[in-house]
């Protein structure tokens, strides 16, 4: 694992984005992903809001999603697999980075066929507690006519990152605007929040 976070940090210092691949093991992105559509099925995912939990609201001509928050006490072996891993990358970031980590937020995120979620910024006007924003995507198939690509804005330059299975993105929360392009196909992830 030393070695994916290093590129992801690395690639991140380069150029205010990292991405890895390989962030998840096969087997855990396998089963994180059935987990997703079983909870999915049972009809436990909600339409994503936009706002901290105080001022939240609705949107869907902003973003159209839907979510599940992930979380220990739900005692899921594979959520705890993943908080694990998470748990490692925030040590690692810490000693090499002096991130100053000291906990996080993730949740399950799933784009139906036509969804999307215009341009923003994760950090809360009220709330600066959002330090780096993570997306870990869990599409096996993914192509290119599917859609619903990460389309990252830089000063000077659009970064388009593929939904790609087991694939990492990590920026500042603050500092990048970004967007998830219409989707054509289900697009699922699990996207979160390093928080000081």
């Amino acid at each position: 694992m030393q070695k994916i976070f290093s590129k992801l940090v690395d690639s991140f210092i380069d150029s205010k984005v990292g991405v890895t691949e390989d962030f998840l093991t096969s087997s855990l992105a396998i089963n994180l992903k059935k987990n997703l559509l079983e909870l999915y099925a049972g009809h436990q995912f909600r339409n994503a809001g936009i706002g901290n939990e105080r001022l939240v609201r609705q949107d869907q001509l902003i973003r159209s999603d839907q979510i599940y928050w992930l979380d220990r006490k739900h005692n899921n072996s594979y959520e705890n697999s993943f908080f694990d891993c998470i748990d490692r990358f925030v040590i690692y970031l810490n000693d090499t980075c002096y991130a100053g980590i000291t906990g996080y937020e993730f949740h399950y995120a799933l784009y139906e066929n036509g969804s999307f979620y215009k341009k923003h910024l994760d950090q809360f006007k009220t709330d600066g507690s959002r330090k780096y924003s993570m997306i870990i995507y869990l599409n096996a198939d993914w192509k290119e006519s599917d859609g619903g690509e990460l389309c990252i804005h830089h000063a000077d330059h659009l970064q388009m990152v593929n939904p790609l299975n087991r694939t990492c993105v990590f920026f500042k929360s603050s500092e990048l605007e970004h967007e998830v392009l219409l989707t054509n196909t289900a697009r699922m992830s699990i996207t979160g929040w390093l928080k000081v």
